[in-house]
């Protein structure tokens, strides 16, 4: 039988990634985790909906395909250590349909709890994880309805990784934290309304 969150998150599903020119114009039509980790305060939402009005013109660059290659690895090893399953799949928030997400895996523990896994390639070694990467995770954790998230980062010197695992933390659901990114969205989601009205 199929727990509560499983079902709730599955119904929710708007398209599971394989085509991926459905994907990008689905992503186009709402807010996503990667517009949200841009808004850092109300002040940054006109430049936000700039950017997201604008048709972009970056096919990728050699970081990009690094990480590319590197994230079916990375997201191999999680599944052995948390038994989270790796997805593609965009999901829309119960409250609001233009609220999306495509989380880097999705896994139901045994008690029915939703977790997340985010998986990050970098050339830069953290004290902590930026701030724009923890926007992305609880907004794709209100999203989903999810309770925690792994979080797995693998640091590489000219595209080769510096150790033999990546590094890995699991992130808590904040609530607080959340309730801000939905209020700069929806803020967000009406400055893009004025724009094309």
């Amino acid at each position: 039988m199929t727990s509560p969150v499983t079902s709730t998150y599955l119904e929710r599903l708007v398209t599971d990634g394989t085509d991926e020119q459905l994907w990008l114009q689905a992503r186009a039509r709402g807010i996503t985790a990667t517009d949200v980790a841009k808004l850092t305060s109300i002040h940054s939402i006109p430049v936000v909906a700039l950017e997201k009005l604008r048709p972009s013109t970056f096919s990728g660059n050699a970081f990009t395909e690094h990480g590319k290659t590197r994230e079916p690895i990375i997201a191999q090893w999680v599944r052995e250590r948390t038994g989270i399953e790796p997805s593609s799949s965009l999901f829309h928030a119960e409250q609001d349909k233009r609220h999306l997400a495509t989380p880097d895996g999705i896994g139901v523990r045994s008690d029915g709890v939703l977790e997340l896994a985010e998986i990050k390639t970098t050339g830069k070694g953290w004290d902590q994880i930026p701030g724009n990467y923890l926007r992305q995770v609880f907004w794709q954790q209100y999203v989903l309805g999810a309770q925690r998230t792994f979080f797995v980062w693998e640091q590489h010197r000219n595209f080769i990784p510096i150790a033999a695992e990546p590094q890995s933390t699991w992130i808590e659901r904040d609530d607080d934290a959340i309730a801000e990114l939905v209020w700069l969205a929806n803020g967000l989601i009406g400055e893009l309304h004025r724009l094309t009205n």
